[in-house]
């Protein structure tokens, strides 16, 4: 038996890029999938005083500034308006 260390394939080196490649695709979706359930979060759809999703950290915005988006910590429909136990205002957000 020999202890020589085999050159890799070039199947295998493939195999690995392709699986690196997909890699950024995947996590930002789960991500954008928010982890935590709303009740766990204590989401509402309106405002705590002047802390609100549109100026979050968390928050993915929608199409337009209205519609509601998503956050990178809880799951479902996020309203712009709304807030949640993980509001951390954006720096430089007004």
């Amino acid at each position: 038996m020999t202890d020589e260390v085999k050159p890799a394939t070039r199947r295998t080196v493939l195999g690995a890029a392709a699986a690196l490649a997909v890699l950024p695709v995947v996590i930002p979706t789960a991500a954008s999938a928010g982890v935590v359930t709303q009740a766990n979060a204590k989401y509402q759809d309106k405002p705590k005083g002047a802390a609100h999703c549109a100026i979050c950290t968390y928050f993915i915005p929608g199409p337009k500034p209205d519609a509601n988006g998503a956050c990178k910590q809880v799951a479902g429909s996020i309203s712009p308006n709304g807030w949640c136990q993980f509001y951390a205002k954006k720096p430089g957000a007004k």
